[in-house]
């Protein structure tokens, strides 16, 4: 067994908008930046990625 497995990330989307119960996994961070503004644009009807919103994103991310 590897001494060091990398954790994948996660992120519930309910973090940032209440009630809403998406939630995503991925190996890096980078993948599930970009599945979460998929699902953001899709969903939500959020096309541009303001700073604020990044950086609510990213402290929502968790390790599984």
């Amino acid at each position: 067994m590897p001494a060091h497995v990398d954790e994948a990330k996660v992120i519930a989307c309910a973090h940032i908008v209440p009630e809403c119960p998406f939630t995503a996994s991925a190996a890096t961070e980078e993948e599930l930046i970009q599945k979460v503004a998929a699902h953001a644009a899709q969903d939500h009807g959020i096309t541009e990625i303001t700073p604020e919103l990044a950086a609510k994103v990213k402290a929502a991310i968790k390790r599984q």
